[in-house]
């Protein structure tokens, strides 16, 4: 693909390892010279070991992405939940208040270090005790506005997303028009389907890497991503599956998520879409990030047409499914027969379907 242009601040270029600790200490926090990077490809995430020893977790924002009023939206949010003791990762107040400071232009904060391991998979009880956690959490997102933080619709996820790709002429011209076409059906259907449904704060992107389990409790990280959407994205996100066994796991989910909160099943045909509009917003934002080195090490076949033609197909194969014309199975059978031939099969783990992995 092309190396399209961007902003050079956006590359942490001047974020040395004694930035790093320079910008830690300046939370009060007297430092050894031990810092860790983890991993993270949106944003920069170091661990810092402090003279006691203890640790602390340093989060640099990407410049550009959000502005200091979203990020304090997100910063609220994760106050308003520690308040009502739900187990988050709030940050730590900077000497003289306040949770945001800047360095080189770019934003930071500091949080306490957490430990535990993300799950591979949830059981039965693992699903249900998650969804008594999101139904509280959802509660508290509810109970204040986020004016700032980006809203979850078809506009910001595919509409704004294929204009950008458009404008950079990212996609092989003969494949162009049938990607374009097919987001553009999903779009319009996300439309319908979401029209007056209630939307609030939520995670936004509460897949399995983002929760941790530690001596017997669960608790949930990254908050980067926070949205003002329905309650139904945490919840396919968490159980991304479309097999009668995960069918099981979001029964169990929503068995847990009742006890606290109400959940309207008709929001359950929002799934469908929102994993269609994943896809597209995802596709994009390796396209926006590739100028960073980062992303063509990670993707390395990603912008070539073979990756388009296969993001394409499956593209056409989510708006078979959306639109109820085909199983998954019967959607890939059918481009299989019109003699859109794709390369072998790979099992995805969350890990290949979910951005910015952090573990």
């Amino acid at each position: 693909m092309q190396d399209h242009a961007a902003p050079e601040t956006d590359l942490f270029l001047s974020l040395t390892p004694e930035k790093v600790l320079s910008a830690v200490e300046a939370g009060g926090l007297e430092c050894n010279a031990v810092c860790y990077p983890l991993n993270s490809f949106e944003n920069r995430v170091y661990e810092v070991e402090l003279a006691d020893r203890s640790r602390v977790v340093a989060k640099f924002y990407r410049p550009g992405r959000w502005s200091e009023e979203q990020i304090l939206e997100e910063h609220l949010f994760l106050k308003d939940l520690a308040w009502q003791e739900i187990p988050v990762c709030t940050m730590r107040p900077f000497p003289g208040g306040g949770t945001l400071r800047r360095v080189d232009n770019i934003f930071y904060c500091l949080s306490d270090r957490s430990g535990g391991r993300a799950p591979d998979e949830l059981d039965e009880a693992g699903a249900r005790r998650l969804g008594m956690l999101v139904g509280r959490m959802h509660n508290v997102g509810a109970r204040r506005e986020a004016e700032h933080r980006l809203r979850l619709t078809a506009d910001t996820y595919i509409r704004e997303n294929l204009d950008w790709l458009e404008a950079h002429d990212v996609l092989p011209h003969h494949l162009r028009d049938r990607y374009f076409d097919t987001a553009l059906s999903i779009a319009a259907i996300a439309d319908r389907r979401m029209a007056g449904v209630p939307v609030h704060r939520i995670h936004g992107d509460l897949h399995l890497g983002n929760i941790l389990f530690r001596d017997g409790l669960l608790r949930v990280l990254d908050f980067d991503d926070m949205v003002v959407g329905p309650a139904v994205q945490d919840l396919w996100l968490a159980l991304p599956g479309r097999d009668a066994y995960t069918q099981t796991l979001r029964e169990r989910f929503l068995e847990g998520y009742i006890q606290f909160r109400d959940f309207d099943r008709s929001t359950l045909s929002l799934v469908e879409p929102l994993r269609g509009m994943r896809i597209i917003h995802y596709a994009a934002w390796i396209a926006r990030r590739w100028h960073d080195p980062a992303f063509p090490a990670a993707w390395p076949h990603f912008g070539t047409p073979d990756y388009w033609e296969r993001e394409t197909q499956d593209l056409e194969e989510q708006l078979a499914v959306i639109r109820g014309e085909a199983t998954p199975e019967e959607a890939h059978e059918r481009l299989l027969e019109e003699g859109t031939e794709p390369e072998e099969e790979v099992t995805l783990t969350n890990k290949d379907f979910f951005w910015d992995w952090e573990g």
